[in-house]
């Protein structure tokens, strides 16, 4: 049985440098919500859950299962796992960081909307990791949803 070569390989390019870096990150930042208290994101985390779901999930339950999805995330992206199914799972997580600037506009920006909080400006640079993960799923090449071996 083949198995995928997780952090080096012949063909170890640009392309997977940033998988590896977005992996990283999603990793780093899930393993941290397994802890009371260990993520700064925490509390905004929470609160903007509980705003989404309506009050469905209590708000433990509801971070537990953030900290399980962005953890899952990276350890796809990390170990080059279905990079097709990780992107569109880190895009849709993405778009929700994006829900705290109207749920809570009064955390994301000082006095107008080009001068962010510090939590505006954590969220704002998600731009970046949005766009090359809409760039990843939009490339054409025949490892997307296989680890390279």
């Amino acid at each position: 049985m083949k198995r995928p070569q997780v952090l080096l390989s012949r063909e170890f390019t640009g392309q997977r440098l940033i998988t590896l870096s977005i992996g990283f990150i999603f990793f780093a930042f899930g393993i941290l919500k397994f802890f009371p208290d260990y993520s700064p994101a925490e509390d905004i985390a929470k609160r903007t859950i509980d705003v989404l779901v309506k009050g469905i999930l209590s708000s433990n339950i509801s971070y537990l299962l953030l900290a399980i999805w962005e953890t899952t995330i990276g350890l796809m992206f990390i170990l080059n796992y279905q990079r097709k199914a990780a992107t569109i799972l880190a895009l849709v997580h993405l778009t929700f960081t994006f829900s705290t600037f109207f749920i809570f506009p009064e955390l994301s920006f000082n006095k107008s909307p080009f001068s962010f909080t510090l939590l505006g400006q954590y969220i704002i640079k998600n731009i970046i990791i949005l766009s090359v993960l809409i760039s990843l799923l939009t490339e054409k090449t025949p490892s997307n949803d296989k680890a390279h071996l």
